[in-house]
């Protein structure tokens, strides 16, 4: 039995190798690709400034990719909302913008919005998104007063940082904590009436415990644990392996 997907293939990290060579390959498109051809909702990537792994060019090949080959596929684009990234946001108009508040020299989104410090420029860049027809998520920390100062600045999604939840992976009582934090942010969201995602160190093993008690979350973004996976079993396995992780599958 096969249900629609939610999994959104990350590939920051296809991007991070390639960029090791003054080399084509591995191609961040045909990696999309795959991932979108084995039954992958969508493809997220989070174009830096420095463009040390996704670049422009990435982010306009796969927005091609998807509008000519696999129409029903998302792009999330992740990303500060810099007047650089909303111009690669306009320009490429995909499916979902997700707004993050990272510096440009972090390494990797690790926590959720301040919304009161940032309320009026999130309303701004939200209402940006959406007359571009595009929809719009925000960062938030596992928290559950988040989604409703989420709500009040206008966007019809959040996702959940559930980095903290990830790094329990060697401690199962820290794990149930951090798990209760995720879902009392879900469950406030969906109070709302806001969509819910979730994303970061996401993995097989630890996405059945949290699809259990949230099966309403509409998307999962994978980037590292889904790319260290398919090292070992290939990109379309993984992409199986994900989704009956997600309970999509059998």
């Amino acid at each position: 039995m096969s249900t629609p997907s939610r999994l959104s293939v990350n590939v920051n990290a296809v991007a991070v190798l390639r960029n090791r060579r003054d080399v084509p390959w591995p191609s961040v498109t045909d990696m999309a690709r795959i991932a979108l051809t084995s039954g992958a909702k969508g493809i997220t990537v989070h174009p830096r400034p420095d463009e040390r792994h996704i670049r422009k060019t990435d982010v306009e090949n796969i927005t091609q990719l998807i509008r000519t080959s696999f129409p029903s596929a998302e792009l999330c684009l992740e990303g500060y909302p810099s007047a650089e990234f909303l111009d690669l946001v306009e320009k490429n108009r995909p499916a979902q913008v997700l707004y993050v508040p990272d510096d440009p020299t972090q390494t990797t989104s690790d926590h959720g919005w301040d919304f009161e410090a940032n309320a009026e420029l999130l309303k701004d860049v939200i209402s940006k998104a959406k007359s571009w027809g595009v929809r719009t998520s925000l960062f938030v920390d596992p928290d559950p007063s988040q989604p409703a100062l989420a709500k009040e600045v206008g966007t019809e999604r959040i996702e959940i940082y559930t980095g903290p939840y990830g790094a329990c992976y060697g401690d199962k009582v820290a794990a149930e904590a951090e798990l209760d934090k995720v879902i009392a942010t879900a469950e406030a969201a969906r109070d709302l009436g806001l969509d819910v995602n979730a994303g970061h160190d996401l993995t097989v093993d630890n996405i059945p415990a949290l699809i259990a008690r949230a099966p309403y979350i509409t998307e999962m973004s994978i980037g590292h644990g889904f790319v260290a996976d398919s090292l070992i079993y290939g990109f379309k396995e993984s992409v199986n392996r994900f989704r009956r992780a997600l309970k999509e599958i059998d």
